[in-house]
């Protein structure tokens, strides 16, 4: 077992209270790491760490900045290892899917220190003779980032290098599911020399964050996490008006036309539903497939739902992984329960497991409503519900009644029903003939209810800046 340290203004320090709490293997129950809680005061003395160094931070060139982060990207690189063998063991990965994880978090890195000649502002024309608009990008100050577990080491890159190469400073809260990855991330930023306070990690209770979310000094905050997730931060961003970035819940429709190459759409469908045991936001949860082959893919993915095995990764590397915790396991079961009562059809999985592990078999359910909880829920796990529809519009119809809209998935070679989803979904994201996987040079933003902003490419590196006009008459 190890034991982890706050990182604040580039010193480990441990909680001024002594607390601490322990980490544990989903896959095994068996207690791996222990970490120390930071307090109120270490909380805000991160963000007052933050901005401090912000003063200076922000006056380096975006070039300097950039140099900082590719330094940050070899360090990380360096100890994907360390990183990869922590985020397995807390999370229940394999150790090769979670040592990727880090050379992906590495990349992404590369790619916004790669932004630092490219981040511009506008000339506008103005109505008045001998005047100019100018329109400057600036920083906002101090970001507080709230980073999920289920990709714990990806999602605290991509909040952070655009953050840092906008001109940023950076508070960080890991999931307390997963912190064990962030401290390892946090050794390789002292490795890559970046200066003190730029970047702080530290884990702490929900009081603490909220203090920190509300901290004078906190200019933005930025999540990716559930829809009641977001709802606090929305709460705590009223006390400075701080800007939110908000990825929060998502219920992908995958729609499966009688024309589409059902084995392709079946093995690409079971694959997005088990990867990390359906703990993905843009991950498959309802299938809408054309009546006339509804039969036929349903038969498929039975057949592939059926017979993908799970248990520990550590073991057994292609087997499905345990959710991350008991208590999702139990509501996962719950909602499963809960559509059988209501008349769904159970045609495999829906069982609690015995033996150690949060494990859950894949579980598939036909005969659902489009007001079943199953279907209006995200279930955040490997439960995957099959609906029939008649054309593109009444596929269309169905998808778009839901709360939520990040991604959708259309199966299909008719282009005149591709065109029509792409001007007619109600998502941020539409995938053809593939399930989805945020490119990190595309623009990762929901609909609805899930979310406010974006990540990815320009548009969510913009979003770590506010803007100045300069108007300049002669």
């Amino acid at each position: 077992m190890k034991s982890y340290l706050n990182l604040i203004n580039n010193q480990w320090v441990a909680s001024d209270t002594g607390a601490s709490f322990s980490v544990d293997n989903p896959a095994t129950q068996a207690v791996i790491g222990q970490v120390s809680a930071a307090s109120t005061a270490q909380a805000m003395a991160a963000c007052d760490a933050a901005a401090a160094a912000q003063k200076g931070w922000r006056k380096l060139s975006s070039v300097e900045r950039g140099q900082y982060l590719h330094k940050l990207a070899a360090a990380l690189d360096a100890r994907k290892e360390a990183i990869g063998q922590a985020l397995a063991l807390e999370s229940g990965k394999s150790l090769e899917d979670a040592t990727f994880e880090a050379v992906y978090a590495a990349e992404v890195t590369r790619y916004h220190a790669e932004w630092a000649r490219r981040i511009e502002g506008e000339i506008i024309p103005s109505d008045s003779p001998n005047e100019n608009l100018m329109l400057h990008r600036e920083p906002m100050g101090v970001v507080a980032c709230l980073i999920p577990f289920n990709y714990p080491v990806y999602t605290l890159l991509r909040k952070i290098a655009p953050a840092l190469i906008t001109g940023n400073t950076v508070v960080v809260r890991p999931s307390n599911n997963t912190p064990c990855s962030a401290f390892e991330i946090a050794q390789a930023v002292l490795d890559a020399g970046l200066p003190a306070g730029v970047v702080n990690i530290l884990t702490m209770g929900h009081a603490e964050a909220q203090a920190m979310c509300t901290h004078p000094k906190v200019a933005m905050i930025t999540l990716t996490g559930g829809l009641s997730a977001g709802r606090r931060v929305l709460d705590y961003a009223k006390t400075n008006i701080a800007k939110s970035s908000l990825e929060l819940g998502g219920k992908t429709p995958a729609i499966v036309a009688a024309d589409a190459d059902l084995e392709k759409a079946a093995s690409d469908i079971v694959r997005s539903k088990t990867t990390n045991c359906g703990q993905l936001c843009t991950a498959v949860e309802r299938v809408y497939v054309q009546h006339s082959v509804h039969d036929a893919l349903v038969a498929k993915l039975r057949e592939k739902l059926a017979a993908r095995a799970f248990g520990d990764r550590a073991q057994h590397p292609g087997h499905m992984g345990p959710l991350i915790s008991a208590e999702a396991r139990q509501g996962i079961h719950a909602m499963v329960e809960q559509a059988m009562a209501e008349g769904a059809q159970l045609l495999c999985g829906g069982v609690m497991p015995d033996g150690p592990g949060y494990f859950y078999p894949p579980t598939l359910l036909t005969q659902v409503r489009q007001d079943m909880a199953i279907v209006q829920e995200e279930v955040f796990g490997p439960v995957l519900c099959v609906l029939p529809y008649t054309d593109i519009e009444h596929a269309l119809a169905l998808a778009n009644d839901h709360q939520f809209g990040l991604a959708s998935v259309l199966y299909t070679e008719d282009y005149r029903s591709v065109m029509k989803a792409s001007n007619e979904i109600e998502a941020g994201e539409l995938y053809i003939n593939r399930t989805p996987a945020d490119p990190y040079q595309g623009y990762h933003a929901g609909w609805k209810r899930s979310g406010l902003g974006g990540d990815d490419g320009k548009h969510g590196m913009l979003e770590f800046t506010q803007t100045r006009l300069v108007i300049m008459n002669y």
